[in-house]
């Protein structure tokens, strides 16, 4: 595999640096740091005339202790409800107002705040984005109104045997580990999460040394920058504090072999089922071969399961495969959704079909097939400046690199038959952990498992 590309090396505050890879790939990179540790990324793309500017932050749901598990999600409503300069009628209609849009989204392990806006417009989001995340006010009474909004969001996941099963696969694999947790926390921990205990969450958490700021777009380093430190200048969150934020909790690797099979029963007409092993972490060499891998399993309509589970044998309507990575973890899953007579047949064949790959890899045919889905889905993400700004947080908070898309697409050409098929040996010969949704007893056993 290639070797990996500008690394983000540490930076002393007050310094700018350009982060651009050698291939000269994309917008011109630089990133500036500024005191508190607070970090400006920024790629100028002349071309586009819009702008996005998003806020990451490294905290989420497996940094939360039990007793605040779904404080990160809480607080990614509650920043949106009101700051000192503004109420949240203010916030929402003052995007609105230049045609903008705004949003946020909490994972597992970061959260990020951001607004798509017209380039001429990006002062405006900048400091509205940096307000609500300096400054909210996170008010008792906000917390309790949106504490039934939460609670009415994680019942309609539950309503979704879909969502449901991934989040019992979750639990099933990574067990009590913060990484088995669902990202909204669960009915009984969200009653429990009293003001006092967000607000105190979102202080220690909410550091500037825990976060970056990430702008893409018809911009100027140097503008942004004073834009954002002003911004943060206003809600006195930048000084000569870089103490940074606590540590996530502990390596939360699943048991390899694990096994075992969890069984939610719901009076569904369909069954919905997830048949996994662990996979590689976000920053794993082997990330491209599974990637190639995943692809020719499962990533479309020429692979190997929607030909073998679909249209062959017309057993279920969905079936694909899928990789989720995390810092020290990872895990490759199987979903369908079938009717509840056609479980085991499905699981046969699924079974089958990692234990042919395991055995004999990929062919020639299905290696160029991924590595060109894969090439493909890198460079048609990249078409916007939301996908831009996303790959510069991705980059400072969870890669550690700024990798240019050439150098990238060459480590995925660069992927062999050999590489794929040692991942394979490697990942898909233990025994698979399986979730299913559906009308079956809870000791139901499932023979394709064992």
């Amino acid at each position: 595999m290639a070797a990996r590309t500008n690394a983000l090396r540490p930076q002393r505050p007050g310094t700018t640096r350009t982060l651009t890879g050698e291939d000269g790939s994309g917008g011109t990179v630089r990133r500036t740091v500024l005191p508190g540790g607070l970090r400006v990324v920024t790629e100028a793309l002349p071309g586009v005339r819009s702008a996005t500017v998003g806020i990451w932050i490294g905290v989420g749901s497996r940094d939360e202790a039990p007793s605040l598990a779904g404080a990160s999600h809480y607080l990614e409503h509650l920043l949106f409800k009101g700051t000192k300069r503004r109420t949240a009628l203010d916030i929402s209609s003052t995007i609105d107002a230049v045609g903008g849009e705004m949003n946020a989204f909490t994972t597992k392990e970061y959260t990020c705040y951001y607004a798509r806006v017209l380039d001429e417009d990006l002062p405006l989001a900048v400091d509205v984005v940096c307000d609500l995340v300096t400054s909210s006010t996170v008010s008792t009474a906000d917390v309790e109104q949106e504490r039934g909004v939460i609670l009415e969001e994680i019942a309609m996941h539950d309503d979704d045997p879909t969502d449901a099963v991934h989040e019992l696969f979750s639990e099933a694999i990574f067990g009590d580990a913060p990484l088995g947790r669902p990202v909204t926390g669960t009915v009984d921990s969200v009653s429990a999460l009293s003001r006092s205990a967000i607000h105190g969450y979102y202080k220690r958490r909410y550091k500037p040394s825990a976060m970056v700021v990430t702008v893409a777009g018809n911009v100027d380093h140097a503008k942004v920058v004073r834009l954002v430190r002003s911004a943060f200048d206003k809600a006195g969150a930048l000084g000569g504090d870089d103490v940074p934020a606590p540590p996530r909790l502990g390596a939360t690797k699943a048991p390899r072999g694990l096994g075992g099979t969890r069984v939610e029963e719901r009076r569904t007409e369909q069954a919905n089922l997830v048949l996994g092993v662990p996979g590689v972490s976000r920053t794993d060499e082997r990330r491209f071969a599974l990637g190639v891998l995943n692809a020719a399993l499962g990533g479309g309509m020429s692979s190997r399961l929607f030909q073998e589970v679909r249209e062959k044998r017309g057993m279920a309507y969905s079936v694909y495969s899928y990789n989720a990575q995390y810092a020290d973890a990872g895990v490759f899953g199987i979903y369908a959704g079938c009717l509840p007579k056609k479980v085991d047949d499905v699981l046969a064949v699924c079974r089958e079909q990692l234990e042919l790959v395991a055995a004999s890899g990929i062919t020639r045919d299905e290696l160029v097939r991924g590595q060109g889905q894969l090439r493909g889905g890198l460079v048609l993400g990249l078409e916007d400046t939301g996908a831009r700004m996303s790959r510069l947080g991705k980059a400072e908070l969870v890669y550690g690199e700024l990798a240019g898309i050439d150098a990238v697409l060459a480590q995925i050409s660069a992927v062999t038959l050999d590489d794929v098929q040692a991942v394979a040996q490697d990942l898909l010969t233990v025994t698979p952990t399986l979730a299913v949704v559906g009308p079956f007893d809870a000791g139901r056993e499932f023979s394709a498992v064992a």
